[in-house]
């Protein structure tokens, strides 16, 4: 019903001449004076009531303190700054200002680089580089903020964190297992590689069906004098409980200055780095083959480790391949020609490169 009302009583309004506005204004306030007076003292309003109310009355100005009878003009000044109008200037909080983002940003990498390093020695380190005011509490305080504990160590070590800290001395083992059909059926054979972390370089240190104690131990000799050859003496080798590395496989490795870290039973992702390469092994040759003999199944494998160390770019080491360091500088591309297709295994694995001038 008041819908109803509301609409002609706009539309009315709408079409008044200035001095009937000002008379039909004037009837409109008195009756709502008498209509209020038959209602109780207190109206309560509704949040969207009172934005109704502001929105209408805003631009008014001061002329609305004439016409609202409702509330109070006080009230409706309230409800005009809720809705968003000017408010009082906050005063700005006393103290020392913020410390720059740059340094703060400085101080939390420290403490997600260095877990062992507490507020104190961070301290330390910002002076060295020439920050020199700010007081260890304000470090303190920051690391808080940021959700680190201020005091080392911070949480406990993780296995990767120790793979980093590691990964310049850090090699791994494994074992690779293929079905091969021979003369005499098929046939499980074992390859067993060794994988130089810091660089992804893959050594193959034998393949054969009975990798029995012998047989393991004349591959960790031979692994002994291929590392003192190219003067690379592992700091730690990661291997799995697999039973055949025996100990005799242990010791021989650790006569060259190898530690072995034996990884937790049934927990490949704690060697990464050898589980990665098989998978790529499979994903990217060898599950595309009937491997026929040992001597296929040799022929396959070294194709791939040849591949594998020397064009394949490796994501872990930057996208390039093994041993090249970084990327070649960028530029500009020969749409004429001038490259030329290098292929293994029969165009199965394929590199790239520019054809000599």
């Amino acid at each position: 019903m008041a819908r109803k009302v509301f609409n002609p009583l706009i539309h009315l309004l709408a079409h008044l001449a200035a001095p009937e506005l000002g008379r039909t204004i004037q009837f409109l306030k008195a009756e709502n004076e008498i209509l209020r007076s038959r209602l109780s003292k207190c109206i309560r309003t509704t949040p969207a009531e009172r934005r109704r109310l502001v929105r209408l009355g805003a631009p008014l100005g001061l002329a609305i303190r004439e016409l609202i009878s409702i509330v109070t003009y006080r009230t409706f000044l309230r409800w005009k700054i809720a809705e968003g109008g000017p408010r009082k200037k906050k005063v700005q909080p006393t103290g020392r200002p913020r410390k720059p983002q740059e340094i703060r940003d400085i101080i939390l990498r420290f403490a997600r680089e260095n877990p062992s390093w507490g507020y104190t020695r961070i301290l330390g380190e910002l002076k060295k580089l020439g920050v020199h005011k700010i007081s260890r509490n304000t470090v303190k305080n920051i690391l808080l903020e940021n959700g680190f504990d201020p005091a080392p160590p911070r949480g406990e070590g993780t296995w990767d964190e120790f793979l980093r800290i590691h990964m310049s001395t850090l090699w791994a083992c494994d074992f690779l297992t293929q079905e091969v059909w021979t003369l005499l059926g098929r046939v499980t054979f074992h390859v067993l590689f060794f994988i130089e972390v810091a660089t992804r370089r893959v050594h193959i240190a034998g393949i054969t069906a009975n990798p029995d104690g012998a047989w393991v131990a004349g591959r960790a000799r031979e692994m002994t004098d291929l590392f003192e050859a190219k003067g690379k003496r592992p700091g730690l080798i990661i291997r799995d409980g697999d039973t055949k590395l025996t100990a005799q496989f242990n010791e021989i490795l650790e006569s060259a200055g190898a530690s072995m870290k034996r990884i937790s039973r049934s927990s490949p992702n704690m060697n990464p780095f050898a589980e990665a390469w098989v998978g790529a092994f499979r994903r990217e040759c060898l599950d595309r083959f009937i491997v026929f003999g040992k001597g296929h199944l040799r022929h396959i494998v070294d194709s791939y480790v040849a591949y594998h160390n020397s064009v394949r770019p490796h994501q872990g080491i930057g996208n390039v391949p093994v041993g090249q360091g970084s990327s070649p500088e960028p530029e500009e591309v020969d749409a004429s020609g001038g490259v030329v297709c290098e292929s293994w295994l029969g165009g199965l694995l394929r590199h790239y490169r520019r054809a000599a001038a």
